[in-house]
């Protein structure tokens, strides 16, 4: 009984965690599309600000969701990207009012929410419903190749967009943490890759 019930939470918990942080992220992906038509890439972060430090402010209960093995996921490759992320967001976008009309900003937004509206949706149709439509799971798998390294690129260069507006020890802590994307990248996009080979073989032969 007890485990039933342990099922249940966690059944619960998790879906209305991925399907409040999907809509999160899609209330991103629209203000960010229309401020962009609309006013220019200078408009996008004033239009998705709340939203974007919710939704991502958000991803850290992914760490104690991968360490107490709620989710599959391990915290090798959660942890970097929750945390590049942090930093991008709070530390260097939300600090720094040099970087908010920049034109990565924008990169940046669209990147991170087509990436996590297909996979919070993908996720929250598995934890709720328990149905994982082909074309969803193939998106959730295949989209990153290109999403990802945009993201990336976006977030280091909007670090170094703010560096130089940086003053006494957090030049140098920022530099420290930066450096540590040339190993973290190859790293997480392998991991990523072979769990899309993993996945979709596994999905051809169901």
């Amino acid at each position: 009984m007890a485990g039933d019930n342990g099922s249940v939470v966690r059944w619960l918990y998790l879906s209305v965690y991925n399907w409040v942080t999907f809509f999160g992220w899609l209330e991103v992906l629209y203000h960010s599309t229309l401020a962009l038509l609309g006013g220019g890439h200078e408009t996008v972060y004033a239009a998705v600000k709340l939203p974007l430090l919710f939704s991502q402010t958000a991803a850290l209960a992914e760490i104690p969701h991968s360490i107490i093995g709620l989710v599959r996921s391990p915290i090798s490759a959660t942890l970097p990207q929750v945390g590049g992320r942090m930093l991008v967001t709070w530390y260097i976008v939300w600090s720094f009012p040099e970087t908010q009309s920049h034109v990565l900003v924008t990169s940046l937004v669209l990147s991170w929410s087509i990436t996590e509206v297909i996979r919070y949706s993908f996720f929250g149709l598995k934890e709720a419903f328990g149905i994982t439509p082909f074309w969803l799971l193939w998106l959730r798998y295949s989209t990153f190749t290109v999403l990802y390294p945009i993201g990336l690129i976006s977030e280091v260069g909007l670090i170094f967009t703010a560096m130089p507006h940086m003053k006494g020890r957090s030049f140098y802590i920022c530099a420290g943490l930066t450096a540590l994307y040339i190993p973290g990248f190859p790293y997480l996009y392998r991991y990523m890759l072979a769990q899309r080979k993993k996945v979709l073989s596994k999905a051809k032969t169901a």
